[in-house]
């Protein structure tokens, strides 16, 4: 899963922060985006409804990592990035790169979860029972910060579980194997442990107690200051191709297969990769589950993570200013 990056940020990028130039905004951008994670923004890409309703071009460059996105953020070569992950973002953030979200890209909860082994019996009427258990977690990650906010959630003391630091393909071999109690991870590894146990609150629970699991549109601060209307109408098409896909139907279903050619897949990884992805609608995102607060405090949460996993030297006091939803606001009202 590409939001689970490697948390270091090199010597050569931490210099490019000091100084974002934003290049070629006037006649023309260039946006980040990952191959073989396919969102309903591709079919806009795609047909050019973006160049259409921006009136420039807009060139597409295909990144590996999100802290990769942030390094070509910095050095101005990316105007916005679309569908970073919040663990890179709060890394570049902490370290002082004045990057900012601007929208919500896509929401996985379910995507990124924890699972019990099934002859355990446990479930989240009985998460007290996980005391003294074996625990595999990818420390650092976003799924060492779920289950952290699981934990705390059930009131379970993680001083009593012997925790061990698994990457999730390794976990979910461990979890088959009969040799930890329960495993954390994402994407296939997830699959994989869902056929050797159970989770404990789905990614519809884990989004009502505040435990999101998302990656977000971002933008260096000042291309986002200097063109906000070219940004707003950007998110405004973003916006509507996410309409068409959440409204079902004959419509979304013809954007499938231009989805799954752009972003590298057949047509059926694309379409069950989907099935677990959400997208909110800008009025969503504008509301209480996201940016009116939980977002910010999910940010701090993640911060807080790798601070105490030695992933990053701090963080700050509050992410609150790193979010600027003004494009969005303006998106809303075209």
């Amino acid at each position: 899963m590409k939001t689970k990056i490697t948390l270091g940020c090199t010597a050569a990028v931490m210099a490019m922060m000091a100084s974002v130039n934003v290049a070629k905004a006037a006649d023309e951008i260039t946006v980040a985006y990952f191959l073989e994670w396919p969102m309903p923004f591709q079919y806009a890409k795609v047909t050019g409804a973006y160049d259409e309703a921006m009136g420039i071009k807009v060139n597409w460059v295909s990144f590996d990592t999100g802290t990769a996105m942030s390094a070509a953020m910095a050095s101005g070569d990316v105007q916005i990035s679309v569908s970073q992950g919040v663990p890179p973002f709060v890394v570049a953030a902490s370290a002082g790169q004045d990057i900012q979200i601007v929208d919500i890209a896509v929401s996985y909860s379910d995507n990124d979860n924890c699972v019990v082994r099934t002859d355990l019996e446990i479930d989240k009427m009985s998460a007290g029972e996980l005391a003294g258990k074996k625990v595999a977690v990818p420390l650092g990650t976003a799924a060492h910060f779920g289950f952290l906010s699981q934990m705390a959630h059930f009131g379970v003391d993680v001083a009593s579980l012997e925790v061990v630091d698994m990457a999730p393909a390794e976990g979910a071999a461990a979890l088959a194997q009969g040799a930890i109690d329960m495993a954390c991870g994402w994407g296939g590894a997830l699959r994989r442990m869902k056929e050797s146990g159970n989770v404990l609150l789905t990614g519809a629970e884990k989004e009502e107690i505040g435990i999101l699991v998302f990656d977000a549109t971002t933008a260096p601060a000042n291309f986002i200051a200097e063109e906000g209307e070219l940004l707003a109408k950007f998110l405004k098409v973003t916006a509507d191709a996410n309409a068409i896909w959440n409204a079902g139907g004959a419509d979304a279903d013809a954007m499938i297969p231009v989805i799954a050619k752009d972003a590298g897949m057949d047509e059926t990884a694309t379409a069950e990769t989907l099935a677990t992805f959400k997208f909110p609608s800008v009025e969503e995102q504008l509301g209480a589950a996201w940016f009116g607060g939980t977002v910010q405090s999910s940010m701090k949460g993640v911060a807080d993570v790798f601070v105490a996993a030695g992933s990053i030297d701090g963080a700050l006091d509050s992410y609150a200013p790193t979010i600027n939803t003004s494009a969005l606001v303006a998106a809303n009202a075209m």
